[in-house]
């Protein structure tokens, strides 16, 4: 049976439409837009917060699609245990709900960065990259003018303690540099998990790096690791 995707739509996202061909088109998987006016995501095995400008970034990115009706229930649904996937600015409205730990700020140049960069997989024990091999590089688009990953001392301590830290910027060869950081984020960070493991944001784009058309596909292994776990878990229950 196929899993169901639920997909938030908020003013101004503009990778709804690309997550939901993915999910339908290349996984094979149901998949459904829920507006942000909505007060339930109701029954959905998988909440992915796309990409985009919500709201215009006015504020600060993500600061007013975290107060969206439909947050509520998505709140719910991640302290319930449910999967959620922030790609970008859903990485952004995660951090400002207090799913994740952490804040986004503008990049270091100052400049809106679009390009593909390299990725270090730094935890493959998730459901996120049960596909991936630790050490791992795949290559992701980023599109984003916010992607500057910042956390205190205590946070940061406490992402690499827990193995929190699922993808680093690197170099082609999988080394973590200066040069290979396209935003300035704190230690290369690139995507991290919450301590439950059911919660993951990342700046790149994989649903963009998943048909064979665009002529990269490394971001199927993170959506093929999801669905994989999700079918194995749903088959356990």
């Amino acid at each position: 049976m196929a899993l169901r995707f639920g997909i938030v739509v908020f003013p101004g996202s503009n990778c709804d439409h690309d997550s939901q061909y993915v999910a339908e088109t290349i996984l094979g998987q149901e998949a459904k837009l829920i507006w942000h006016k909505e007060s339930s995501i109701g029954d959905v095995d998988l909440v992915i917060l796309p990409g985009g400008f919500s709201y215009g970034d006015y504020l600060r990115c993500g600061a007013l699609a975290r107060f969206s009706p439909i947050m509520k229930d998505v709140v719910r649904f991640a302290n319930n245990g449910g999967t959620v996937f922030g790609i970008c600015n859903g990485f952004q409205i995660l951090v400002e709900a207090g799913l994740l730990p952490g804040v986004l700020l503008r990049n270091q140049s100052l400049k809106f960065v679009c390009k593909y960069v390299h990725l270090k997989v730094e935890n493959s024990d998730t459901l996120f990259t049960s596909r991936c091999v630790k050490g791992e590089v795949l290559e992701i688009p980023i599109a984003h003018g916010d992607g500057n990953y910042f956390a205190d001392d205590d946070t940061l301590h406490r992402l690499e303690d827990g193995n929190q830290i699922v993808f680093r910027y690197c170099d082609p060869k999988g080394r973590i540099t200066a040069e290979a950081n396209p935003n300035g984020s704190l230690g290369n960070i690139a995507g991290i998990i919450n301590e439950s493991g059911n919660v993951l944001g990342m700046m790149p784009h994989p649903e963009r790096a998943s048909d064979p058309e665009l002529h990269h596909t490394d971001g199927r292994k993170i959506l093929d690791s999801i669905v994989e776990s999700l079918v194995h878990h749903s088959q356990l229950a």
